[in-house]
């Protein structure tokens, strides 16, 4: 860092509000679905227009290896509120509607936390942490500590256009007109103006179904592809930039409130983009990166992470940090002061050094298990550069220099056995870990490996 940057940030730190108020920030927690690494502007796409996002960009960091912790949505969304890689904290796959997988009560959860401590809690949009939604069979977003929740199980239906399936509070909403991202980020706006109580700070998670299936975008978003002559890309690129224009009613709403200065907003994907790329409407870019949703490959697992501190963070910041979805929880903690759980596993750490370009200490490397992937990209570890991939049967690895093989191109498994083996060691002494403390009988019992073996028995 020069000298410029480190005069600029003591500025910037000595005249911050918060730290002269001794005033916990608000939080706001902006997740996608299925948006690629590539999708945005200001992740090199020259095509899709993101304008708000963009900019967003210019007002805090953006950091060119985020990473979601897992290639795809519902471990995800779980280890970004408890910290806890996805099998540890049983949210083991993606959960269809009436299955037993669900985030459990017993999991400590970042709303829970929050609200302890004073903040008022509001969760807006795709849920997708339980199969019975809305039901007393199963945790619901206000037994995890949300007070204000519009939610849906998991996709809007029948799409995102005019959907009839979300649930305030516990009460279903009928059909609701317009377009989901939209209608979301004007729920999580009306709680921001008229329901939140004023005198406490507060955690407002905002999670689109944009651009999942079935995808769906208004008119005016898909203008700027009118030259377009494939239907498909144009609804993929509209529902790109309708959910960057939900964004950006979060944002204005924020700005307008005078809630700016006190507000750290993260954004970021719950994995990489749907399909191939090359029909319908799953034309999610991974920026040239190798594999898509539900992969170990980093096309599944890196995605966009933006964040905005005023005072704290420097505008325009670039970092090439890793940092994963399960840091937001150990983040929000540090900033709040309120300590991390000393009962279990938290597998994410505080950003904050990142936020000025420090490298990240990790007791538990960055690790990876997608029950859906690909069978030779079923996991994978990485410590500093060095990436690790293995196979559903755990007995067949690739090893890449990700930093300087950001494309996965060139497997050094053969070349580097002694870096290989020291990387095998780590991975199972982490796996071993996340299966003795994660509620293995969930997974064990539909593990792809089981289901063969009592094949071949019959």
């Amino acid at each position: 860092m020069n000298h410029f940057r480190q005069v600029l940030l003591t500025l910037l730190s000595l005249s911050l509000p918060l730290a002269a108020a001794g005033k916990p920030p608000n939080i706001v927690i902006f997740l996608v679905d299925d948006m690629g690494w590539g999708d945005l502007g200001c992740y090199g796409n020259e095509v899709i227009h993101s304008p708000n996002l963009d900019k967003f960009a210019t007002e805090g960091i953006r950091f060119t290896q985020c990473y979601s912790a897992c290639g795809v949505c519902s471990p995800s969304r779980s280890s970004i509120l408890t910290g806890r890689t996805p099998y540890r904290n049983g949210v083991w796959r993606w959960i269809p509607q009436g299955h037993a997988c669900h985030l459990r009560e017993s999991e400590i959860t970042l709303p829970e936390l929050l609200r302890k401590e004073g903040y008022d809690t509001c969760h807006v949009g795709k849920w997708h942490l339980n199969g019975h939604f809305n039901s007393d069979k199963q945790p619901q977003p206000d037994d995890h500590g949300y007070n204000h929740w519009m939610a849906t199980q998991n996709n809007a239906a029948p799409s995102h256009k005019n959907p009839r399936n979300f649930v305030l509070n516990g009460k279903p909403m009928g059909e609701l007109q317009g377009f989901s991202a939209p209608l979301v980020a004007r729920e999580g706006v009306r709680w921001l103006k008229d329901i939140r109580d004023r005198k406490k700070p507060f955690l407002l998670s905002v999670w689109t179904h944009e651009p999942h299936l079935p995808i769906e975008s208004a008119e005016q978003f898909m203008k700027p592809y009118a030259n377009i002559q494939d239907e498909g890309i144009r609804q993929h690129h509209g529902n790109i930039t309708q959910l960057d224009h939900a964004f950006g009613i979060v944002v204005k709403a924020l700005n307008d409130l005078g809630l700016k200065d006190d507000t750290i907003v993260f954004f970021t994907s719950d994995n990489g983009p749907e399909g191939r790329g090359n029909k319908g409407r799953t034309r999610g870019s991974t920026g040239g990166l190798r594999g898509r949703k539900r992969d170990s490959h980093e096309g599944g697992i890196r995605v966009a992470g933006l964040v905005r501190w005023p005072g704290k963070i420097m505008p325009g910041s670039v970092s090439d940090i890793p940092v994963i979805g399960s840091d937001i929880f150990s983040t929000v903690l540090d900033i709040t002061g309120i300590p991390l759980p000393s009962d279990r596993t938290i597998d994410g750490v505080s950003m904050v050094p990142a936020f000025d370009d420090k490298p990240l200490t990790r007791p538990v490397p960055l690790f990876w298990r997608t029950r859906i992937a690909p069978p030779a990209s079923h996991a994978a570890l990485r410590i500093g550069d060095w990436k690790l991939v293995a196979n559903q049967s755990f007995d067949k690895f690739q090893l890449y220099e990700i930093q300087r093989d950001w494309k996965e191109e060139k497997d050094l498994a053969a070349e580097k056995p002694a870096k290989l083996s020291e990387m095998k060691s780590v991975f199972f002494e982490v796996l071993e870990g996340v299966e003795k403390e994660g509620p293995s009988e969930w997974w064990k019992k539909e593990s792809p490996r089981n289901r063969a073996s009592k094949k071949s028995q019959n």
